[in-house]
């Protein structure tokens, strides 16, 4: 490929990263992508608005918070490789939820505290970790742990247009462990 000409194997090993779009070995990579068009007949590229839809479920009262779902830089996707790898395990042995510090304050929850979190498809309960990139009313949880499997929590509700289904999505509760244990 034309675009990438510029990036071999040894190239990545001297430098550690190179910029994409890259045509030639002695240019550092271009800062736009298509600069000089489209791969189109035209050369130009079709964009089409796309309306909004709200996402299938909302927080409420009962599940004030927005669980989303994803991977984290030491377990990609399931871990089912990943997790087998020791170095990697060492760094992230254990499934944790990300969230704002702000709503771990407000809920008397430390950083290693275990929290249940609930969705209306069920619950886990893992280990609570305070995390500035995560946005105040947000719990993140990285889907690579069978023993705290956060995509049976999600929603499968299927988008009208693409029948996608709505995983990074939906309501959910938090509730710190020692206190739901006290009340048993």
């Amino acid at each position: 490929m034309d675009s990438i000409k510029g990036i071999s194997w040894e190239r990545l090993l001297r430098e550690s990263a190179v910029t994409y779009p890259c045509a030639s070995e002695d240019e550092p990579g271009q800062s736009i992508i298509f600069g000089d068009g489209y791969p189109t007949a035209s050369g130009r590229g079709k964009f089409v608005p796309a309306g909004i839809i709200p996402p299938d479920e909302q927080p409420d009262e009962e599940y004030p918070m927005i669980l989303t779902t994803g991977r984290i830089l030491e377990h990609w996707h399931t871990g089912a490789i990943t997790r087998r790898a020791s170095v990697l395990d060492t760094i992230e042995p254990e499934a944790v939820c990300h969230m704002a510090p702000q709503d771990l304050r407000e809920m008397n929850v430390q950083g290693g505290d275990h929290v249940r979190v609930s969705t209306r498809r069920g619950a886990i309960e893992l280990a609570a970790r305070a995390d500035s990139g995560v946005a105040p009313g947000t719990v993140f949880i990285p889907f690579a742990f069978t023993e705290a499997a956060a995509n049976l929590l999600t929603n499968a509700a299927l988008d009208p247009f693409g029948k996608i289904p709505e995983f990074k999505y939906c309501a959910a509760k938090i509730e710190k462990l020692t206190e739901i244990v006290a009340a048993e």
